[in-house]
């Protein structure tokens, strides 16, 4: 597809909310893939300063549709790509909601229905049914024939409400910072924050994490530095097809490794998902020439089982790997992050800026009904990192087409 920038340009100066530029080409039938561009709402950022935004009833593809790819980078106004070392994307989501028709637009959620995933975490805890982090420029999200994420299904939409999408963009401008990596990990003492967004006061314990890098806080400059505000975008790129009879509906799972699994007698299980942890740097007796790497594990009943048709990891600078094994311990999917080695964007040197998928033949990795399968994340522990996180994004089918 090629995107025309002075487009961009021009419709930026103009932009209100959020655009779309569909790609469809001429001449090809209805359900071949079609590619539509949108920009979320503009952020500002200064040197050191962090955004966390959420937009509402941001631009999706509407009508009842397959979802074959979505990917999301920050832009600057003339749509250029912006690099990890000066505004890091720490993550974006995407998430389902209803809304009844004779409510307007609320950034409230007054009267809004979210709609989860079929993931294990509790609430609305990774309930979002898209979202990546730095690793997004780098990390396939392309699913195959004949899948595809069923939206805008008018059975599923209850009578007097709309299906509607808002966004989640937590970025962090650490142009001139004391600190890029610590930045990154949202630091405490670099935040100088000290309680939570509710006021009540952080453990000592909490070294770092999203508690201590809440929107429009500061991560701290070297002395001296000044440097200009800036205005930035989400650019999103979805795939998609309209949906028939033909395409087979995929369900969405995001795992988290920091989830506790409470089990009593009669009672389902109750998850507790932290999202985020810290790890701690090795022993003052860590012998340099050995392997320093920090290991977390946690076992995860699948009530409802399938077919995996593709899956990853989500982790943060200094993860090593994310797999995802069976109840009999065999591998599902080991995804690797990929490091870049220089400047530009898609390749910034000690960031994450992209991680290996799994696409097992369909068929060939079936989860059963009740199996529980182990998480494990490794993460290179020479020093201590704050705030990281150890997901895995799966998507599977419970049942398979007839021709495979």
């Amino acid at each position: 597809m090629i995107f025309d920038m002075r487009l961009v340009s021009w419709t930026l100066l103009l932009l209100v909310s959020c655009t779309t530029y569909s790609s469809t080409a001429l001449g090809k039938s209805e359900n071949d893939i079609k590619t539509s561009v949108f920009l979320s709402p503009k952020f500002e950022l200064g040197p050191g300063s962090v955004a966390n935004k959420v937009y509402f009833d941001v631009d999706i593809p509407r009508g009842h549709i397959a979802i074959k790819s979505f990917n999301a980078e920050v832009v600057d106004e003339a749509g250029k790509s912006v690099p990890l070392q000066e505004t890091y994307l720490h993550h974006w989501i995407v998430v389902k909601y209803h809304q009844p028709k004779n409510v307007s637009h609320n950034n409230n959620q007054t009267h809004i229905v979210e709609l989860r995933n079929s993931g294990l975490c509790q609430e609305n805890v990774l309930g979002q049914y898209f979202g990546l982090g730095s690793e997004t420029r780098g990390t396939a999200t392309d699913i195959p024939d004949p899948f595809g994420i069923e939206i805008g299904n008018p059975s599923e939409i209850p009578y007097g409400y709309e299906e509607k999408w808002y966004i989640n963009v937590h970025a962090i401008d650490t142009r001139g910072v004391e600190d890029r990596m610590g930045c990154t990990e949202c630091r405490c003492d670099l935040y100088n924050v000290t309680t939570d967004e509710n006021g009540k006061p952080l453990s000592p314990s909490y070294k770092g994490g999203l508690d201590c890098c809440p929107d429009d806080s500061h991560c701290r400059l070297e002395k001296g530095f000044n440097g200009p505000k800036r205005s930035l975008y989400l650019r999103y790129t979805v795939k998609w097809i309209n949906w028939d009879n033909h395409v087979v509906p995929l369900k969405i799972y995001i795992l988290d490794v920091t989830d506790i699994l409470n089990v009593s007698k009669g009672i389902s299980p109750n998850h507790t998902c932290k999202v985020e942890y810290q790890v701690e740097a090795c022993s003052k007796g860590y012998n340099s020439s050995s392997a320093c790497i920090d290991v977390k594990k946690t076992s995860l009943p699948m009530q409802t089982g399938g077919y995996v048709i593709y899956g990853f990891g989500h982790v943060h600078s200094g993860a090593t790997a994310a797999t995802l094994y069976g109840q009999d311990g065999g591998v599902i999917c080991s995804s690797i992050p990929k490091y870049g080695n220089g400047t530009e964007a898609g390749n910034e040197k000690g960031y994450v800026v992209g991680m290996s998928t799994c696409y097992p033949k369909p068929g060939s990795i079936k989860i059963i009904d009740g199996e529980s399968l182990t998480l494990e994340i490794r993460y290179n522990n020479s020093q201590m990192h704050s705030g990281v996180m150890g997901l895995f994004y799966m998507l599977v089918a419970e049942k398979l087409p007839h021709n495979l």
